[in-house]
This record gives structure tokens, C-alpha cells and sequence, in this order.
């Protein structure tokens, strides 16, 4: 018997069957080969099509059988027995009454709702919405959707249900749409004080609350798989999906990281740093956010503190298709190896994917700084874009240690930046952290949840009773690698933050 799932992640989607008896990944593909592009119409939009999400989603699986029957010939996906989905948070999806998408997802690392969020912040009340929310509406979905509101009302008059990327994708199999208290609290409208829909941020903005899906726990049955889906897809009809979150709360979930004090690190297209607490607890600038983690209920806080910022491994992207177009990420790892810590001289920052929180929702733009012409070389720059993404990690969980958390170690899967020993350890000596890799990822995740929903797990113990790390990354050079973050800080705030 296995579990199917699926990560809606920016650059691709990922599927995984994991064999239910033994916990472990059968197989995983991602479709489609190349990276998803994001629609940028104007300087600082984003936006993907939900419709090519599930014309992916659809030729995704397709490929995964074929794969699994080359793994072994006597696979049969009928034995497939519940669906998890994953998915880049923070995303607006429209439909109206027939189920049909009103316009193009208004995706996560979009900024044109900064202003929309701040306005907000402010006429609802900071302290108000720090403690009901656990956050300012900033540049999140609700922030997103009043965009829509003042700039489309044409497209917001024939709003049926506003969606999340994930629950978007559960309706299309299940034809059933359904949100959770985590979904929300993403998109910034829980009131987690009241255990309700904000009516706060309702009347600010003017949502009718008809908008919102019907709420229910993040492992549940979210709907069973259409017979004519299922027809498509080789699938068994009826097959519930019991799992759906946000990637970074799925990113934790896959690691197992549930209990309070646990902590995860992803290092894919954004960044992010993870932590699990018991408390309403929240940062007084929202440059971290807080948000309900899989596992919260209305009877039980689980609040999980996330730092993302948005311009880590798409830097790396686009440093592979501009200068290393010649090299796969291997040989740009290789490369970059040779090169001494601090890439002689060399300085990058990450930051140009849009409004980053942790700068109070400022567009720096990404940036290098100086360049020896007669000195560095492709080498340098892939080693100094490593360096200066792990840098912005550690300028990040800084701010997550004024909100008192204060990691003895922080897991991760071994994928994406994490795959390179020069991001490894430039990230562990520069946190003073080390880090547990697993053979872990988001779409494992979503089927290991898709068991816990559907109870085929009995809990998140009984789903992770085999789980240990392929290795520990120890700091061994923190003071050499603190002087060249302090460094790389300092011209930071001096050029780019006028501090």
C-alpha cells in the first residue's frame, strides 16, 4: 500500500510514493524538467497560472507510475490509499461558482500588497494585530486579496471561494474545497485569541466571510478522488486526500519536527528557518512570522516562527543560468570547494526576490560588491553566492534569537543548497549551529502526513518510528566565519540599509 505526494512547489512539482509498512520513498520524480517560470508583468509582481499547477500536477503523476513500474513491474497504482499535498505558501487563488480560476495566483514572493498590509497594520492596531493575528497583514494573501479588491473589481465581484495553492489543487481532484486553520493563518486571516476568522480584518478590508472554505484540521479528509480524475490519472476513485500545508510547515512535518524547541531549515528557492513553540508568540517588526503549524488545534497551541527570505537559492539559479551555464550545481559546488572562505573579497547579497520581512518589507534588489576584474573568477562567484546566502541565514536566525529561540540543532533535508559542502558549512559555522541531515523532502512529507490523516499512522510517532539522520554537520571554524559575517553585515547595513 502507498501514499502519494505531492509538493506544488515555485520552480517545479514533486511527487513521492512512500510505502506505507515501511515509511520509506519508493520513488519521487518532479515535472516538469525545466523550472516554472513567474509571470512578472511589473517590478515587484509575481504571479503562476493555477491551471498549468494542474496540468503539471496531472502529467506529474503519470510520470510517477511509470517510474514506479520501473522500479518494480508488478506496481499497481490502485494500491495508492491516501493523497498529501504540499505547496508554496501565501498564494492567492480565485474561482467562482463553477470551480473555474478568475486570474493568474498572486504567488508568495509577490510585493504589491505591501502598502495594502501596512495601511492595515496600522488602522486595525499594531498591538491588536500582533496579538490576535500573531502578525502584521504585511504582504500576505489577505493583503493580496484586497490588491484584487480596489485594482480588479470586475475579477472580485465573480469570487466564489478565495484558495490557498494547495487547497486549489485538492479541489481539482476532490472537486471539495476545504482551507484549515493553518491555511489561514498563512494568509494572515486567524484571529488565534477569538479561534475564528478575523472579523477585524473582515470589516477593515471588507471581505464577506462567504469567501472562505469550510475549516477543518490539517490531517483530515479533505475530499475523495473524482471518478473521472481518477479515470485520468490511473487512479481508484474515492481515494481521500487527508493532508494539505504549506511547505514550510510540510518542510517541519517531513523532518519531524513538531514538539516545541524543534527546529528546521530549508534552503530551496527562499530560505527558511523553522521553530516549533507552545505559546502565541510573535516578533514586535513581523520581520519573522508566526504561524498555526500542522499540527495546532483549537484545543492546542503549535505555533510555528518562520523566517524566510526570499532571495536565497534562486540567487544560485541565476548565477547557473547567467555565468555557470556551462556547469550543472555538482561542478558549480566542485568549483566553488577550491575557492578560500570569504572568496577573497568577494561580497553577494542575496535579497533581489522581491519585499524581504526580515528588512521590514524592503526591496534591496540583489548586489555585488567588489569585484576584482583581474582577480575573480566563476569559481569566486559561486562560492561568494553560497557564502552570502548562508550569511543572510544567520542575519536572520539572529532575529530569531531575540524571540528567544535558540536552537541546539537544526535539521534539514538533504536536497537543494544543503546538497553543497560549501553552503553546509559556511552555514553551520556561521550560525554556530549544526545541522542534522535527512533523507527528507517536501513531498515525502505530504505523503507521511497523507498517512497520519488518513490514519493509517496511528500518530506522528508511529510515522517517523524509523527516522534518523544521514549525517551531523559540526561548526569547527565559527570565529573565521563570524568575522567574515560581520564584515559582510557591516556593508550591509551601511549601503544597502543606511544604518
Amino acid at each position: 500500500m502507498y501514499l502519494l505526494g505531492i509538493d506544488v512547489g515555485t520552480s517545479f512539482i514533486k511527487f513521492s510514493l512512500v510505502d506505507s509498512a515501511t515509511q520509506k520513498n519508493f520513488v519521487t520524480v518532479q515535472y516538469p524538467d525545466v523550472e516554472n517560470k513567474i509571470i512578472s508583468k511589473q517590478t515587484g509582481w509575481a504571479e503562476q497560472s493555477p491551471n498549468t499547477w494542474w496540468e503539471q500536477v496531472q502529467q506529474g503523476i503519470l510520470k510517477l507510475h511509470a517510474a514506479a513500474l520501473k522500479q518494480n513491474s508488478k506496481y499497481d497504482p490502485q494500491s495508492i490509499a491516501a493523497i498529501g499535498i504540499a505547496y508554496q505558501m501565501h498564494g492567492l487563488v480565485l474561482v467562482d461558482k463553477n470551480q473555474v480560476v478568475l486570474r493568474d495566483s498572486i504567488i508568495w514572493c509577490d510585493s504589491r500588497a505591501v502598502d495594502y498590509g501596512n495601511k492595515a497594520f496600522e488602522a486595525i492596531g499594531n498591538e491588536n494585530c500582533l496579538a490576535h493575528l500573531l502578525n502584521s497583514p504585511g504582504n500576505f494573501t489577505a493583503a493580496k486579496l484586497a490588491w484584487v479588491k480596489e485594482n480588479e473589481p470586475s475579477v472580485y465581484s465573480q469570487i466564489h471561494k478565495i484558495m490557498l495553492p494547495g487547497d486549489f489543487i485538492a479541489m481539482k481532484l476532490t472537486g471539495e474545497i476545504t482551507t484549515s486553520i493553518s491555511a489561514l493563518s498563512e494568509g494572515i486571516f486567524w484571529d488565534f485569541i477569538n479561534k475564528e476568522i478575523s472579523k477585524s480584518l473582515l470589516s477593515y478590508f471588507g471581505f464577506d466571510a462567504s469567501l472562505f472554505p469550510t475549516i477543518q484540521d490539517v490531517f483530515s479528509n479533505h475530499g475523495a478522488l473524482q471518478a473521472s480524475v481518477a479515470n485520468l490519472l490511473q487512479l481508484k476513485t474515492g481515494i481521500p486526500v487527508t493532508y494539505k500545508a504549506g511547505d514550510q510547515p510540510n518542510n517541519a512535518l517531513s523532518l519531524n519536527v513538531l514538539s516545541p524547541g524543534e527546529v528546521a531549515a530549508t534552503a530551496g528557492t527562499s530560505g527558511v528557518i523553522y521553530g516549533v513553540g507552545d505559546i502565541l508568540s510573535y516578533d514586535q517588526q513581523s520581520r519573522v512570522n508566526s504561524f498555526a503549524h500542522v499540527n495546532h488545534t483549537s484545543n492546542n497551541n503549535s505555533i510555528g516562527m518562520l523566517l524566510c527570505i526570499n532571495g536565497t537559492g534562486i540567487l544560485n539559479s541565476w548565477v547557473k543560468k547567467m555565468i555557470g551555464v556551462n556547469y550543472d550545481y555538482n561542478q558549480m559546488n566542485q568549483a566553488a570547494s577550491a575557492i578560500e572562505a570569504g572568496s577573497e573579497g568577494l561580497k553577494i547579497f542575496p535579497f533581489g526576490n522581491g519585499a524581504e520581512r526580515i528588512f521590514n518589507n524592503k526591496i534591496l534588489g540583489a548586489q555585488f560588491s567588489g569585484i576584482d576584474l583581474n582577480k575573480h573568477t566563476a569559481a569566486h562567484i559561486f562560492n561568494a553566492a553560497q557564502e552570502g546566502i548562508a550569511f543572510a541565514f544567520r542575519y536572520g536566525l539572529d532575529i530569531m534569537r531575540e524571540n528567544n529561540l535558540q536552537p541546539s540543532i537544526i535539521r534539514a533535508g538533504f536536497a537543494n543548497l544543503f546538497l553543497s559542502k560549501v553552503f553546509s558549512n559556511a552555514f553551520v559555522n556561521a550560525t554556530g549551529v549544526p545541522v542534522a541531515l535527512y533523507n527528507a523532502d517536501g513531498s515525502v512529507g505530504a505523503a507521511i502526513g497523507a498517512g497520519i490523516g488518513s490514519g493509517i499512522y496511528k500518530d506522528a510517532k508511529d510515522a517517523f518510528s524509523d527516522f534518523k539522520p544521514l549525517q551531523i554537520i559540526e561548526p569547527t571554524k565559527t570565529k573565521e566565519y563570524d568575522a567574515l559575517y560581520q564584515d559582510w553585515k557591516i556593508q550591509l547595513e551601511k549601503q544597502f540599509l543606511n544604518n
